[in-house]
């Protein structure tokens, strides 16, 4: 067993270094807490969801916000996730991952536990808003208001509920039309 004190975490720019190196090319992985992570599979209901999300959130927040899908997320020095869907300021990415979001949302169904467990990273990252999509037991939880690097309300949506986005107060989306 190896002693967890000897194991040196990669840094995110060597973690970026390995990926353009093409060292994970055949590999889904993201950089969670210093360590490369396997992603989880994904089902048709997941991609689903993500789909309907993103025709929402694009045609909603066009001009406004970049929404990006799978897309990495300069987290922290020792995390670069690659949320189900980010909602970003507007900008050029080409040279670089967005270090701030407005809003994640994680659509979990197998990854349940570890899309939850990011919601810390996500709050020591100061992303406003947390969404976990939680499929099997159909609703959405909403994290908001970080204090010290933690989310400090979570609320359960579900069908028939509407999700107000903090960002824009204009915008709301229907649990019902995300979970069918």
């Amino acid at each position: 067993m190896i002693d967890p004190a000897a194991v040196r975490p990669l840094r995110r720019v060597e973690y970026e270094r390995l990926v353009q190196a093409g060292c994970f090319d055949d590999e889904r992985v993201e950089l969670l807490d210093g360590m490369v992570v396997r992603m989880s599979a994904k089902g048709p209901t997941h991609d689903a969801v993500i789909q309907r999300l993103t025709e929402m959130l694009v045609l909603r927040l066009a001009g406004r916000a970049a929404v990006r899908i799978q897309s990495a997320f300069a987290a922290t020095d020792s995390s670069e996730p690659e949320p189900d869907v980010a909602v970003v300021p507007p900008g050029d990415y080409d040279e670089g991952h967005p270090t701030e979001a407005w809003l994640i949302i994680e659509v979990a169904d197998s990854s349940l536990v570890r899309d939850r467990g990011k919601a810390r990273l996500y709050a020591e990252a100061e992303v406003a808003e947390y969404w976990l999509v939680d499929i099997p037991h159909r609703l959405v939880e909403v994290h908001t208001d970080v204090v010290d690097g933690a989310y400090t309300r979570v609320a359960p949506y579900r069908a028939g509920d509407s999700i107000p986005m903090r960002r824009f107060a204009d915008v709301t989306v229907e649990v019902s039309r995300i979970l069918r």
